[in-house]
């Protein structure tokens, strides 16, 4: 977190920049539809916490399908109304709105048409999926429990830095510099990310306990070395 300049100059990553929040919301919004439509004709294992890991491969789709299938209800903001995620001058009414919202523990939710309780709406029914997933995946529940209330934590966080002077102009700066500025949108993200990534982990360590006996074990020791140091699930590709 480098929102208030925490972050020193000499540890900046080397890696590529991540993708600005406009390339993650285009992708959304072919991938989810996309997902969703394959999950429902039975093309793919859904949820995908239910999938069997036996390779790098696998790993990284149950990371990154189960991130898409919480990622869904905010797409599904109706008016895609979810490119606000990522617009500077709409976050402080949104990061408001999301600590006015009443948590909900649903994963089938009603819009009620009102822009920004229906993205903190569909922000929690995430949350609850992921929650979801991550017990039907035996996930330690120190991993996952208490994600919501540090969730709130940083949308306070987030709240305080956009009341500062100048936040907007040093928010295109750092989305310039490849940088992530405390937009709804990473936000979200940042956390949908983790979490679907320990459901990742439980899923291949199931696996190597299956596979304690197999000549296989080694290769799938060395995935779970590279899942645990990935940030992204394309850090599994290839």
């Amino acid at each position: 977190m480098s929102w208030f300049g925490w972050l020193a100059k000499d540890q900046v990553a080397e890696k590529a920049a991540p993708p600005g929040p406009q390339a993650i919301l285009e992708d959304l919004a072919r991938r989810v539809p996309r997902y969703v439509d394959d999950a429902d004709q039975g093309k793919l294992p859904y949820p995908a916490c239910k999938q069997i890991i036996s390779n790098a491969g696998d790993a990284r789709a149950v990371w990154d399908h189960t991130r898409l299938e919480a990622m869904r209800y905010l797409m599904m903001v109706p008016g895609r109304e979810f490119v606000l995620l990522a617009e500077p001058a709409r976050q402080p009414e949104m990061l408001e709105a999301f600590l006015r919202q009443q948590p909900h523990d649903d994963t089938v939710i009603d819009f009620t048409g009102s822009t920004m309780s229906d993205i903190a709406i569909a922000t929690f029914a995430g949350f609850n999926w992921l929650n979801s997933c991550a017990v039907l995946a035996a996930v330690e529940r120190e991993k996952f429990s208490g994600t919501l209330q540090h969730f709130r934590k940083l949308v306070v966080l987030a709240q305080q830095w956009w009341a500062t002077e100048g936040a907007g102009p040093r928010c295109r700066h750092m989305i310039e510099a490849g940088e992530k500025p405390p937009l709804m949108l990473y936000l979200v993200w940042t956390d949908y990310t983790r979490l679907a990534k320990e459901v990742a982990v439980a899923g291949l360590g199931r696996a190597i306990e299956r596979g304690a006996a197999r000549a296989d074990l080694d290769a799938l020791v060395q995935t779970m070395t590279r899942l645990q140091n990935a940030a992204d699930p394309d850090e599994l590709a290839g």
